[in-house]
């Protein structure tokens, strides 16, 4: 195991994120992989070939994406492994994996949904939103961009975070990194639609598989954050989680919806419209519908909390391993 890596990943991302100028100069991981699935969407998806050669394709891209990322994960490990000493070249390896976890970032998106609707009210709190959902924005009321953005905390908190991080434990750098290569192109390639149902079949099938474990995971946290809460409640959040989450279109999203939901005591998801199609979607969660910034904010301390709980069961794993 790699709970060692995973701390001081977690770590020095909970501590300054992606710093910005670096972004600006070299771009990040999930871009340099996101160009290759540009690319072999323009010359593998070809709207002439037959369903079943656009599937064979996107399997052929899953394959291509697991073994390119798995084989720069060893490589990179190996070479700071061996140019470096154990102390500089775990910290240098820690490094480069904390921009696969998206812990600061998604927290600072959601808030400036709050924020946005404290300063400028829907249209703010709408632009905002719009950056970190797929559905329609534009008739969005208050409480359905409250929901949209605590909808986005739950979700990547399982995706951005609780999964890279899960990976890393299991099997290190190329671990990780094969996570993220299959989750980028899941949310590339991944639709129902005309263009992408059969060349992103593999991917959104896969991406589903490799993000079981962390779903569940991460209604853990949340449960074991709202116990820690005063005004949350972890009987609610399991009650949620087993009620509502197998009902959700996603067969891992509805995991840490439900117990976010059932913890705050609000409802998340239901009615929705993507591409100006209305998705009649279960709720998560029985309590209140009608959401403020106020419900944005109190979603953000359980997540933090969250996101400490799990920390500190990496720092025991970590502790264990070495005493071992």
């Amino acid at each position: 195991m790699f709970a060692g890596l995973a701390l001081v990943a977690v770590a020095i991302e909970a501590a300054v994120g992606y710093p910005d100028p670096l972004y600006r100069a070299i771009g990040h991981p999930v871009t340099w992989i996101g160009r290759l699935i540009a690319w072999a969407d323009d010359a593998w998806n070809s709207p002439t070939a037959s369903f079943e050669q656009r599937r064979g394709m996107g399997v052929v891209l899953l394959l291509v994406l697991l073994g390119s990322s798995i084989a720069v994960g060893v490589f990179v490990a190996d070479l700071l492994d061996d140019i470096f000493d154990d102390l500089f070249g775990a910290l240098l390896c820690g490094l480069l994996a904390s921009s696969l976890i998206a812990q600061r970032s998604l927290a600072a998106h959601v808030a400036d949904v709050a924020r946005g609707l404290d300063e400028h009210g829907l249209v703010g709190g709408r632009n905002m939103v719009s950056r970190i959902v797929g559905r329609d924005t534009e008739a969005l009321d208050e409480a359905g961009i409250c929901r949209a953005a605590i909808e986005s905390l739950a979700e990547n908190f399982s995706d951005g975070v609780v999964a890279p991080l899960f990976w890393m434990v299991v099997a290190g750098l190329p671990g990780a990194l094969a996570y993220k290569a299959v989750n980028t192109a899941d949310s590339m390639v991944g639709h129902k639609s005309d263009r992408y149902r059969a060349f992103g079949w593999a991917s959104a099938r896969f991406d589903d598989l490799v993000n079981l474990p962390a779903s569940r995971l991460t209604a853990l946290w949340l449960i074991a954050a709202a116990a820690l809460l005063p005004g949350c409640s972890p009987a609610n959040a399991m009650a949620a989680v087993r009620r509502d989450s197998r009902h959700h279109r996603s067969p891992n999203a509805g995991w840490p919806e439900a117990a976010m939901a059932g913890a705050l005591g609000i409802r998340l998801a239901g009615p929705r419209i993507y591409g100006g199609v209305t998705v009649d979607d279960r709720w998560m969660g029985d309590g209140r519908a009608e959401l403020t910034a106020n419900d944005i904010r109190a979603a953000l301390q359980l997540y933090r909390t969250a996101c400490g709980i799990q920390i500190a069961v990496i720092a025991l794993l970590a502790a264990i391993i070495v005493l071992a």
